[in-house]
């Protein structure tokens, strides 16, 4: 009945947006955490909007980095803006829980308490931290190296029976007798290959001619800060590029600059062509992150006016015993769009009423109407 999201965004990393879309319908109130006026912020009942890492305290740190940083907020939240913890706090407070939840604590409290916990944990690892209050003002710690390199699996490999993996047998296998009894006919106890749902190989190719590789754009991070001006300077005709081979581009009349109709039975979008001799005939790139612009969510007849690859990907597990990403088995069709296609409106801001105006919301119109 209820979907609240904070953190991440299901209209970028999802395969099949559509599928998504009509799932979307589903629930009675959808509420969200964001930042930027994006597909999932659109397709929401409730947008409460968030901080960004500029606008709040918080610190960096990831496994085997050798930095430990303190992200100090850099610039005052506009508007409304709240981080996750405060709008948290405050949903809390309505309910009565405030303290169970806090625990009488600030955010940046929390910050204090986390490093000093770590602290603890890391001096009987024989690594000494900071006082939090000279990390804070000094902006960080590097990390001191490990005394010997770090090597996978380095104590089976010096000791198999002392130092056992977790596997059945403790040891690495190439056949596994537990895979193997679930009687997955994707999925059997040993390394084969697979037919892949489609390829150039399969039936499909007879339609659908092109793969689709849908990588990690080189202007942005996923779909982070497309809107910026480094992500834009790389569209073409203000949409994503489709890298597409100066062989298959001939077949389909198609010049560099040209806007481009990518299509499958799952959905179509609008792109940019970038011939690029490198690109293997056959082969088409589209890469992810291009906010989504669909005319109608849920309706795969209508194009997504951006160019976002996932409008086209399957929504299909790698396997029975896996959720695993198979997009990169994808095929499509490319055409020249003749004439103007719709103009992009994934960077349109929303048009704030005045209090007492009335409006008519239609679940999935990615926003409201004025009436």
């Amino acid at each position: 009945r209820l979907v609240y999201w904070a953190g991440g965004n299901p209209f970028h990393h999802h395969q099949d947006l559509h599928r998504l879309a009509r799932a979307w319908r589903r629930p009675e109130t959808i509420v969200v955490h964001e930042q930027f006026w994006n597909a999932h912020a659109r397709m929401a009942d409730i947008v409460l909007p968030a901080t960004c890492t500029l606008e709040r305290d918080d610190i960096g740190f990831a496994t085997r980095d050798p930095l430990m940083i303190a992200m100090r907020k850099r610039l005052h939240p506009p508007g409304e803006a709240r981080d996750d913890y405060a709008i948290f706090c405050a949903i809390a407070a309505a309910l009565g829980k405030e303290e169970l939840f806090s625990e009488g604590r600030t955010a940046f409290q929390w910050l204090e308490h986390l490093f000093s916990d770590t602290a603890v944990r890391w001096k009987a690892l024989g690594i000494e931290l900071p006082d939090f209050q000279t990390f804070w003002s000094e902006g960080g710690v590097r990390v001191p190296p490990n005394d010997t390199p770090v090597v996978f699996l380095g104590g089976f490999r010096e000791d198999p029976v002392a130092n056992p993996l977790e596997t059945p047998s403790g040891r690495i296998e190439l056949y596994s007798k537990r895979i193997a009894s679930w009687g997955h006919s994707d999925c059997p106890g040993h390394p084969t290959w697979l037919e892949p749902a489609e390829w150039l190989g399969g039936e499909a190719v007879e339609r659908f001619p092109l793969h689709l590789l849908s990588d990690q754009p080189r202007m942005r991070l996923h779909s982070q800060l497309d809107h910026s001006e480094c992500s834009l300077s790389d569209k073409v005709g203000g949409r994503e590029p489709l890298s597409i081979s100066p062989e298959d581009a001939l077949a389909r009349g198609v010049s560099d600059g040209d806007i481009v109709r990518v299509y499958n039975d799952r959905g179509t979008c609008f792109a940019g062509a970038r011939i690029s001799p490198g690109l293997r005939p056959g082969v088409v790139r589209l890469s992810t992150g291009a906010w989504w612009d669909p005319e109608v969510p849920g309706d795969p007849t209508r194009p997504d006016r951006h160019g976002n690859p996932n409008t086209l990907t399957r929504d299909a597990g790698a396997s029975s015993a896996s959720q695993g990403c198979s997009a990169q088995s994808c095929l499509v069709q490319v055409e020249r769009v003749a004439g103007d296609p719709a103009p992009v409106q994934a960077f349109e801001l929303p048009e704030f009423l005045s209090e007492g105006s009335a409006i008519q919301f239609e679940r999935g119109s990615m926003g409201p109407k004025l009436t």
